[in-house]
């Protein structure tokens, strides 16, 4: 009697959102309109969902200097990251492996971070300098008539050296900088109300936010099925009876 159980396992199937190809469609031509325009690509997505309970202005805000202050704790974890000891190594030593390091980056992704929760994602090369990324806000922001200026944290530094690339300011593999508006708090607030109050991007990049997911989506994914693991087939054998001596038993005697 044998069992028959080589019949293939069933497969999973996967879970797949659908997209238009029609949307699909112009969500790619939109950001191909938008790249040939600035001259690069660029992301705009939304970084948290402001606090339901707390008002708009108020999530609009922009930190307190105190919030970014230098403590202990941060500068005992960034010296503990340094392993390397930089003083046992000759000068042409280091500079060979800054240069096997620095071929070896191909680009920057910047973040520009706003305070209406909002993040604008752009790539440029390590060799450019911070000027190029100015240059790009000019071109997107709202209200490009008003001074701007760029910060890292912590702790919160402005940057004001706009000609140094982004390989020498430390802005590799990736980076992200915080946009605010230069205006005197204590000169002028009601200007500085008002350039908070809306939108820190134009309607058209802002009209770019989920696009990108959209064309990821419509990318068809070619899965490979999972293997079918054949389960080797059990085989019953059939007991025989047993077979009798031959030839006669001692206790006879002829």
């Amino acid at each position: 009697m044998i069992l028959d159980r080589s019949s293939p396992l069933p497969l999973k199937r996967r879970r797949f959102t659908y997209v238009d190809p029609m949307e699909a469609d112009q969500a790619k031509a939109k950001l191909s309109a938008v790249k040939e325009k600035l001259g690069r690509e660029i992301r705009v997505f939304e970084t948290s969902p402001p606090s339901s309970s707390s008002p708009k202005q108020e999530s609009k805000a922009e930190e307190p200097d105190d919030f970014y202050d230098f403590t202990a704790e941060d500068y005992y974890r960034i010296m503990s990251s340094k392993k390397e000891d930089k003083f046992l190594k000759t000068r042409k030593l280091r500079e060979a492996e800054e240069a096997a390091r620095k071929s070896k980056i191909t680009k920057a992704v910047i973040r520009v971070r706003f305070p209406d929760n909002h993040t604008l994602e752009a790539t440029f090369h390590p060799s450019e300098t911070i000027q190029s990324l100015v240059d790009l806000l000019s071109k997107v922001i709202a209200k490009p008539q008003l001074p701007f200026y760029l910060y890292t944290t912590p702790p919160k530094k402005q940057i004001k050296d706009l000609s140094q690339d982004f390989y020498s300011a430390g802005f590799i593999p990736g980076a992200i900088v915080y946009f605010a508006y230069d205006i005197p708090k204590g000169e002028d607030a009601a200007a500085a109300a008002a350039a908070n109050s809306d939108h820190f991007l134009q309607e058209e990049i802002m009209s770019l936010k989920g696009l990108e997911l959209i064309t990821e989506q419509a990318e068809p994914v070619h899965s490979e099925p999972e293997p079918v693991i054949p389960v080797p087939t059990p085989v019953v054998r059939e007991s025989k009876p047993a077979e009798r001596p031959s030839g006669k038993p001692k206790w006879l005697r002829l």
